[in-house]
């Protein structure tokens, strides 16, 4: 059996993709049915409004909500090659600008934006107001997804990635992308696109390019040209707030982004799928040396592989370490917080040692976390606290060591004194956890309800400021059974010293339909 595959899952409600690196989950890719992705889709927008004070334009692409422009991600025909060159670090000394694209966390040479909460965009020399008016249409394309109740993301940077290549059609240049570490091999790569790019145009030679001939590159410059001149040709007769360009399925997108090398199987449930990825290879990746094929067994493919256990396991916020040891990993609207602690190992040595034994397992298992849940944004880790300088510098080599593996752009800061790092990870999508759950309906999110006792002195307190203003002589207090029973009970004496004090007869009913927390007074 080979070691990385890709799995893919096809069922009338969803799409998921499972990348296995050495039989284990590494990263899960989901499109629901009603919410399929819209990173990578080109719209013709409308500006909506434009906010000097902020550097930044609202643009209506025809979704729920408007979607939000930063000054940097706009397009300034003067100005192109001030920001390719200075957009990202990703492409040697070819700088080049955002692209957007579902999975470009995972690839760099496609990610060149900096990770969110990191260093601010540096100002353009024009400014917005500028650039963009009210009312003005423009063409665009979606870097990130709506998360939260934020809008989406948009630049009027366009690309457009292939497999090997990826065609920027504003940007006359080409880069490589420094994941390619032969000097003779990026040499030639670039001067083959030299050659095939038309005037005008640029292109990112992807890593995937590498050891291609020269057949490989000329069909990937085609296909992106003529993808380009169609898009043109839809702006020209398209109306504001229409799709100009869609991306890929997720099952292709995972043949064209996550499909490396080292994959030796493509495993997928649905003919359908299956018919459409074979005519994917044969087109685009025709000499890939690789198994696809068509699951039809009765257990459910994810179930065969126990990807729904690890999936599970994936939304739980305790992680246990094989030393004993564990780490909370909890998201909230502004960060992730991940809490390192050593649980039931206590070493053999001195505790200093098992301290940094503990941090650096916790490393390697933070690292596989943050890619598997796909966890973006600002990221605080708080590691168990090291006396000694030297342990909290080999902890902070180790995470960044792991991090380099990750695709997704990051940036970390040094270990604080109080045994902090404070990092980022790039995100264009929603985290598996608010895909695949939502809100606790009882709690409301907050992760805990009121104690019992709690909303008992807050129902004596209410029955006390009722009984002040009203006079009434009788009070019917409907309240949740499990409430009903503590008054019966645990709170008795409370209720009777409420009954004597005020001078009213409180009479208890319970309501099997309440919130714990909700109660109502009825003066009678």
């Amino acid at each position: 059996m080979p070691d990385n595959e890709l799995i893919i899952n096809v069922t009338h409600q969803e799409k998921r993709v499972a990348l296995l690196e050495n039989g284990h989950l590494a990263e899960l890719h989901i499109e629901l049915a009603r919410e399929q992705g819209i990173v990578g889709n080109i719209y013709k927008g409308r500006v909506t409004r434009v906010l000097p004070g902020m550097q930044a334009a609202f643009v209506d692409i025809g979704l729920d909500r408007a979607a939000f422009l930063y000054v940097a991600d706009v397009r300034d025909p003067v100005n192109d090659i001030a920001v390719f060159e200075r957009s990202g670090d990703d492409a040697d000394s070819e700088r080049v600008p955002t692209l957007p694209r579902e999975t470009s966390e995972s690839f760099d040479e496609v990610n060149m934006e900096m990770s969110e909460g990191a260093m601010p965009h540096p100002v353009p020399a024009v400014p917005i107001e500028d650039l963009l008016r009210e009312g003005q249409e423009i063409m665009v394309q979606v870097a990130k997804e709506p998360i939260g109740t934020k809008g989406a993301r948009i630049t009027s940077h366009i690309s457009l990635p292939g497999r090997n290549l990826v065609l920027m059609p504003y940007m006359d240049h080409v880069g490589v992308s420094r994941r390619i570490d032969d000097e003779e091999e990026r040499a030639r790569l670039k001067e083959v696109v030299e050659q095939l790019r038309p005037t005008g145009m640029g292109f990112i030679v992807r890593t995937a390019a590498e050891g291609k001939d020269r057949e490989a590159l000329v069909n990937d410059v085609e296909f992106l040209v003529e993808v380009w001149k169609s898009v043109q040709k839809k702006y020209d007769t398209a109306k504001a707030r229409s799709l100009l360009h869609s991306d890929l399925s997720i099952t292709l997108r995972a043949i064209r982004d996550l499909f490396r090398a080292d994959i030796g199987r493509v495993l997928i449930d649905s003919r359908d799928e299956y018919d459409k990825i074979m005519s994917f290879f044969g087109k685009h990746m025709p000499r890939i040396n690789c198994t696809v094929d068509f699951y039809d067994e009765a257990e459910p493919v994810f179930d065969h592989f126990g990807l729904e256990v690890e999936i599970a396991r994936a939304l739980q916020p305790k992680v246990w370490l094989k030393s004993g040891g564990y780490i909370i990993i909890e998201q909230t609207e502004a960060l992730t917080a991940i809490d390192v602690n050593t649980g039931r190992f206590v070493g053999k040595h001195n505790l200093e040692d098992t301290i940094l034994k503990t941090n650096l397992e916790a490393i390697k298992e933070i690292c596989f976390q943050l890619r598997l849940r796909n966890i973006g944004g600002l990221i605080i880790i708080d590691f168990i606290d090291m006396e000694k300088e030297g342990n909290r510098e080999k902890v902070f080599r180790a995470l960044q060591e792991q991090l380099t593996r990750d695709r997704a752009k990051t940036n970390i800061l040094k270990i604080s004194e109080l045994g902090l790092v404070e990092m980022t990870r790039k995100r264009t999508r929603e985290s598996i956890a608010r895909v695949l759950s939502e809100p606790c309906p009882y709690c409301e999110g907050k992760g805990y309800v009121k104690s019992k006792t709690a909303i008992c002195g807050e129902i004596f307190r209410e029955i006390k400021k009722e009984v002040a203003s009203s006079c009434s002589k009788s009070i019917i207090l409907h309240v949740h059974p499990e409430i009903a029973d503590l008054l019966y009970e645990e709170e008795r004496a409370g209720v009777e010293f409420l009954e004597e004090s005020c001078g009213t007869d409180i009479t208890i009913k319970d309501n099997s339909s309440f919130h714990l927390e909700q109660f109502e007074i009825i003066c009678a």
